[in-house]
């Protein structure tokens, strides 16, 4: 057999046609019995377009480098010793057509869907990108440590809606964590544990919210681990090496078109493809024929096209923005290399979902200059609409890039405004001072420390006046007063809150500064980064004069004052011969679909994490199982198990290291954060 083994490889070689006459005749048998034969995983079927039509490295170099001329770098996935699965997303994974039991039960799994062995089809590259990162020009990024894996074609039976969302008819797979790439600058490649559980839960999160954003399959942990040092203060550790399954129709960004940025005034870098405007038109082709095709068929003229295109990415940025500060969805890290060109929730790294409400919440430890505030979202991601602009000239000329800019605050201010109305209940109506009763909220909430997600939920039980008898108005309001009353902070809550993150010390040093050295001043600090912590200062120092008594007693006021208002504007809602309670009805059902009942608090990844490195992965698994209706109140799975690492049913646990562990209170997914929550560290 052997000798008529070579034979047949001779005869390939001479003569192509006879094998290709008997692998016609043979295919039908052979094909049959390899499908039957492979998993699902297997199975699923590449069209790798992205590789085909945009520019590959030609170099297989080893190692990290400059990569010109090119939008991807073949790679090979780095495999991980053991691994196995820690969870994984149905709902994600039939994106792909496959079943999530299935694929648990198969062995190959975790090695196929970490990268550790290479799908059959699969073609693992890196994309190349740049960035400006916390508003400087950083030069070449690119992946770092994902690692694209390939297009998989959508069953054919795929949600007509999903297909619509995704017009090429195929999902990007990526594997994060899968090892050393041309990007990793000076890093390994590789996630931990802790990282790869929030990237997990939250990709999903956010899509139960209704919120667009990228998947996540699946989690996969190893016996593989790596150094990290989690807080940068000297205390390494050795963490498991693991692995996200992420996916999207794409995952091109902003910062894929700065490849080509001349070289930046202020920090000189510039981008590895700096003068190859054909690639650049390259891209813009492949982007809008590929994932914009009404765009593309609709304009012949290029120029008009490529405005148009930029238009819909303005509009789909200011839609997610609104949805993001609507749910108090903090990104952390709003690089242009971390915005999607599709409009998606891109890049979960230090993220937060805000508990207290407070405009200046920062989310990542690491942004000391509160660029990234949940504010300041909306305005930085049109700076970043404006550095895409800029990186699409002379494609897109500056003077129509304006026009469409000047278009993006009422576009969000819309789609704001249309979804506060929802979180409000303000459905037949939309009267000039919505704007205002809104913004009173706010600063009521965050005058009183009031947790976010829960007031807002807690809204819908604040019914429309009645003409009933009896009726008592003032009694209403007291009531809903104190209902609203339990979301709010106590006053060492407030005072902890208030307590300025700058040594008071370093704070009247840079006041001098800037007084007596303007131009100092600005190269270390900024005016607004000082007038936060005077503000914060100056509300601690009120707080210390003030009791628990006379803390409530304010609180209570500002409650009612704009509870009075609040119901005053749903008597506007029930015009004449409109049925009060069939409206009220409605309200409740729109409100309670609108305002999440469980988000992905920090306390609630925290204690899944903990678990997890504790080897007990069910923790994860019920986090996500809530966290895919989070607008439904799912009795018997909102308490965390008892196995959490901490927790007060196991107060002797020990972690991995072998040290106790301080019990610690389990409070259901729905409360608001237990005292210890406020120690958790994200960056």
């Amino acid at each position: 057999m052997a000798s008529a083994g070579a034979r047949l490889t001779r005869l390939y070689i001479s003569c192509p046609g006879v094998i290709l006459l008997r692998s016609l005749s043979n295919a039908g048998m052979d094909d049959m019995g390899v499908s039957t034969s492979r998993s699902c995983i297997e199975r699923l079927q590449f069209e790798n377009v992205a590789l085909k039509q945009l520019p590959l490295d030609p170099s297989t170099e080893p190692g990290v480098r400059q990569v010109r001329g090119a939008c991807f770098s073949r790679v090979q996935p780095t495999p991980l010793k053991n691994p196995k699965f820690v969870s994984v997303s149905g709902p994600a994974l039939a994106l792909l057509g496959l079943d999530a039991d299935e694929v648990l039960k198969d062995p190959l799994g975790p090695e196929y869907l970490s990268g550790s062995k290479v799908l059959p089809g699969s073609e693992p590259a890196a994309h190349c990108y740049c960035g400006h990162q916390f508003g400087q020009f950083a030069g070449q990024l690119g992946d770092g440590a994902a690692c694209y894996l390939g297009e998989v074609k959508a069953p054919v039976d795929q949600n007509p809606e999903l297909l619509h969302e995704n017009p090429t008819g195929r999902w990007e797979i990526q594997v994060k964590g899968a090892g050393l790439t041309p990007y990793s600058r000076q890093a390994d490649g590789r996630k931990v544990l802790r990282s790869s559980i929030r990237e997990f839960l939250c990709s999903e999160a956010v899509f139960g919210l209704g919120v667009p954003t990228t998947r996540a399959g699946s989690v996969v942990t190893s016996d593989s681990r790596v150094m990290r040092d989690i807080f940068y203060n000297g205390n390494a550790r050795m963490e498991r090496c693991s692995v996200v399954l992420r996916i999207a129709p794409s995952f091109i960004r902003f910062g894929s078109f700065e490849i080509f940025k001349r070289a930046d005034e202020f920090t000189g870098r510039q981008g590895p493809s700096y003068g190859r405007d054909d690639i650049r038109t390259q891209l813009l082709d492949y982007v809008i024929v590929n994932f914009y095709p009404e765009i593309h068929q609709n304009h012949s003229d290029r120029i008009e096209r490529n405005t148009a295109f930029f238009r819909e990415v303005t509009l789909r940025t200011a839609r997610l923005v609104a949805q993001w500060q609507c749910v108090g969805f903090c990104h952390g890290v709003l690089n242009t290399d971390n915005m999607s060109i599709l409009g998606l929730t891109l890049d979960y790294g230090p993220f937060g979902f805000m508990d207290r409400f407070d405009p200046d919440f920062i989310c990542n430890a690491s942004d000391s200059s509160g660029r990234y505030t949940y504010q300041a979202q909306p305005a930085i991601c049109r700076w970043n609409l404006a550095r895409l602009a800029e990186a699409l000239q002379p494609d897109l000329p500056p003077d129509r890039a304006e026009q469409v800019l000047d278009e993006y605050l009422p576009l969000y201010n819309s789609f704001y405004l249309s979804n506060m109305r929802k979180k409000l209940g303000l459905l037949r109506k939309e009267e000039p001072e919505d704007e205002m009763l809104i913004t009173e909220l706010l600063q009521t909430m965050h005058n009183t420390g009031a947790d976010f997600t829960n007031t807002f939920r807690s809204l819908s039980q604040i019914s429309c006046p009645t003409q009933e008898e009896g009726e008592d108005e003032s009694e209403v309001i007291k009531q809903a007063a104190e209902m609203l009353l339990q979301q709010c902070a106590s006053l060492e809550e407030l005072k902890a809150a208030n307590k300025p993150s700058m040594d008071p010390r370093e704070l009247a040093m840079l006041l001098s500064m800037a007084q007596s050295n303007p131009a100092l001043f600005q190269m270390i600090s900024d005016r607004k980064t000082v007038a936060r912590q005077l503000e914060r200062l100056s509300r601690l120092k009120e707080l210390m004069d003030t009791t628990v008594e006379q803390l409530r007693a304010k609180q209570t006021e500002d409650w009612s004052c704009w509870i009075k208002k609040y119901r005053q504007r749903l008597a506007n809602e029930c015009e004449s011969g409109v049925d009060v309670k069939d409206l009220q009805k409605e309200r409740v059902c729109v409100m309670n679909n609108n305002n999440p009942h469980v988000v992905l608090r920090n306390y609630i990844a925290q204690n899944a994490i903990e678990a997890a490195e504790n080897g007990d992965f069910s923790e994860v698994q019920r986090v996500l199982k809530v966290l895919e209706k989070p607008f439904s109140v799912q009795e018997g799975l909102e308490q965390p198990g008892l196995v959490a690492r901490g927790g007060a049913a196991a107060p002797e646990e020990r972690d991995e290291t072998g040290e106790g562990v301080e019990a610690r209170v389990l409070v259901p997914y729905d409360s608001k954060p237990p005292i210890w929550a406020n120690e958790i560290c994200v960056s």
